[in-house]
């Protein structure tokens, strides 16, 4: 006979679930993932079926094989030898270091996140926020050269520009955006990450870390991946467009060859809003006397925006905030530019390459500047502000909007008209620029600019002060 052993019950549990997860590992697991891996797959065969641009086998590597990838790479190698002879630090610190960097950098694309939850996400604060509109698209000549890597370059309104413009290119391409520190907090980091962007740390000095990021960048666009960049570098705090960056432009140069057979190619995207929900504190950084509360500020003006939105949509009278569009202008290809430039790449000295970086990067501007929207209430501003100190009435204000319409698209401006109807079209400038108290109604029907939001009424006019 046996005798009987005893253990305690927090052991016993212990063991029943490291049995469980032996079974789960063992039997369970290995078919779940197939059936998830085919599921994945068949997805990816559908998308690719319809979208102008398809997800290409780098976007849907591994993100572990990746980041070896990278860390292997030839020119990170060099780079941390160059560190560890600068710094005097051991190899195994430096490499671990990059490692760091190669985390932060490469994102874990996940197909059913950014055609499943974050198409769902989009969609759903976009349309709930805006009237959003499709201006105008030339991506149909991007067929004539499917295998090239393509780059949206945008002008930055808001933090609504990433949700907007992947909505409306959700059957054109799964965009990879390069994302600032900003968004680098958890839960959020890791979201952004699943939707296929990477993080950029603007201004950093670090020799090292710049060149992770380069090779990066460069490995991606040689992968054929789809990217999304605003050479303006952040935000524009004064509404008007500002003067480009060339750091990722220039990565791009520095590894392309001319002769090879993957072109770049550039889509400028003209972005507009009736109006911006950031506009406010945007304007505190123009302030120095509010710039170093600006913070404090900030939140309070979140704050209170959110409790006003909330207070108006429970006594049924929040209205969405006009109308949001984006016009894709013509593409413009990396090889087309270089042989108008009368520039070769090859041998070209760092000095030289950053001039011809910069050349193309206002060239750029100048395209997404062509296909900036004119929006009614960016109308309605600019007429506003040419005469501060009068009052209108109403018929004669719509009078003059609807005569600056046409003075902008005799220009060539990009003009969006709601409902191919002019007269509706100068209604709602007025009528979003009186709902927000900018233009002041009189008992008698009268209308005047507030002279307070002067400034604010200046931020939106200066979306289209370039056209």
């Amino acid at each position: 006979m046996t005798d009987a052993v005893a253990v305690p019950l927090w052991m016993f549990l212990l063991l029943v679930i490291l049995a469980a997860w032996a079974v789960f590992a063992r039997m369970l697991l290995p078919p779940a993932r197939w059936f998830l891996r085919r599921h994945a797959n068949r997805l990816v065969q559908e998308l690719n079926q319809r979208l102008h641009l398809k997800l290409p086998e780098f976007k849907l590597t591994h993100r572990e094989v990746l980041i070896d990838r990278l860390l292997y790479d030839p020119a990170v190698l060099r780079a941390l030898e160059a560190y560890s002879e600068e710094t005097g630090a051991p190899r195994e610190v430096a490499q671990a270091k990059a490692r760091r960097y190669a985390r932060e950098i490469v994102p874990a694309f996940s197909v059913w996140m950014y055609f499943a939850f974050g198409s769902w996400l989009a969609r759903g604060i976009v349309r709930s926020l805006y009237r959003v509109r499709l201006g105008h698209s030339d991506m149909e000549a991007l067929q004539s050269d499917p295998e090239a890597s393509v780059v949206f370059v945008m002008n930055h309104r808001s933090n609504m520009d990433y949700l907007l413009v992947s909505y409306l290119a959700l059957d054109k391409a799964a965009l990879s955006y390069a994302v600032g520190e900003w968004a680098r907090v958890w839960p959020l980091q890791q979201v952004i990450q699943t939707l296929g962007a990477y993080f950029v740390r603007r201004g950093s000095s670090d020799d090292l870390y710049r060149r992770v990021l380069e090779r990066y960048v460069q490995m991606a666009v040689a992968g054929g991946v789809t990217q999304a960049i605003y050479p303006e570098g952040g935000l524009s705090r004064d509404g008007a467009l500002r003067e480009p960056k060339i750091g990722l432009l220039d990565y791009m140069l520095r590894d392309f060859d001319p002769a090879g057979s993957r072109d770049i190619v550039f889509i400028p995207v003209g972005l507009n809003y009736d109006r911006v929900l950031e506009d406010r504190t945007l304007q505190l950084d123009l302030d120095p006397h509010e710039r170093r509360r600006a913070g404090r500020r900030a939140v309070w003006n979140t704050f209170g925006f959110l409790m006003q939105s909330l207070w108006l949509r429970l006594r049924g009278r929040w209205y969405r905030y006009g109308y949001a569009c984006a016009n894709f202008g013509e593409p413009l290809s990396l090889k087309t530019f270089l042989a108008g430039s009368g520039m070769d790449l090859g041998g070209m000295d760092r000095e030289r390459r950053i001039m011809l970086a910069q050349m193309l990067a206002r060239d750029l501007m100048v395209r997404v500047g062509r296909v900036i929207p004119a929006l009614p209430v960016s109308v309605t501003c600019r007429v506003l502000l040419r005469e501060p100190d009068r009052i209108w009435t109403r018929e004669v204000l719509r009078t003059a909007i609807r005569a600056e319409m046409r003075s902008l698209e005799h220009g060539d401006a990009a003009v969006y008209v709601p409902r191919d109807d002019q007269e509706y079209a100068a209604e709602v400038g007025v009528r979003m620029l009186t709902l927000r108290r900018m233009l002041v109604e009189g008992g008698d029907g009268t209308l005047w600019m507030k002279p307070s939001e002067r400034n604010l009424l200046q931020y939106y006019a200066n979306a289209i002060q370039h056209l």
